[in-house]
């Protein structure tokens, strides 16, 4: 029987460990899930907004930047209120706009990922399969919010995208 601890966040992060975990949406009052209507088509991969980065197992890997996410009645100086939440943009490419809103998630959910145990192998090759092992695992964060686009998107010119910055 296998056992599994989970710890939560540390308060102050421990070394610098690159975050395999991909980047999730941030809003003012922390991390939040994407729901859409619809599917994203993105640009072919030699479309100048693209990126090829390399990654740990040598590979290149391929990223395109879907959109920028901005929240017009968001007032840092006051964040008591939450009017910021009615309305949220995404501006997918530089013609078309989602509008969309802010909820909350009826139950919320655990961003976690396998704590690296300093000295301890990646895989153990003496262990029987009988042998009771400890994984360990770590709360990254704590997602309560979704953000909800559940209207089509609006086309907009070029002017209007890079004035909304």
């Amino acid at each position: 029987m296998s056992k599994v601890e989970v710890h939560p966040k540390p308060l102050v992060p421990h070394g610098k460990i690159p975050n395999p975990l991909p980047q999730l949406l941030q809003t003012p009052s922390g991390l939040a899930l994407l729901e859409m209507q619809g599917t994203i088509n993105l640009p072919s991969h030699d479309d100048e907004d693209s990126t090829t980065t390399g990654s740990q197992s040598g590979v290149a890997s391929q990223q395109t930047p879907v959109g920028r996410l901005i929240f017009p009645d968001y007032d840092p100086a006051d964040n008591s209120k939450t009017g910021w939440m009615k309305r949220v943009y995404l501006y997918v490419g530089k013609h078309q706009r989602l509008t969309g809103e802010v909820k909350k998630l009826p139950k919320a959910l655990a961003v976690i990922r396998r704590r690296n145990i300093e000295g301890e192998a990646r895989m153990d090759v003496d262990s029987e399969e009988g042998e009771d092992r400890t994984e360990q695992l770590e709360v990254v964060e704590i997602v309560k919010y979704k953000i909800i686009f559940s209207i089509r998107p609006e086309p907009v010119g070029t002017w209007d995208a890079e004035d909304a910055i």
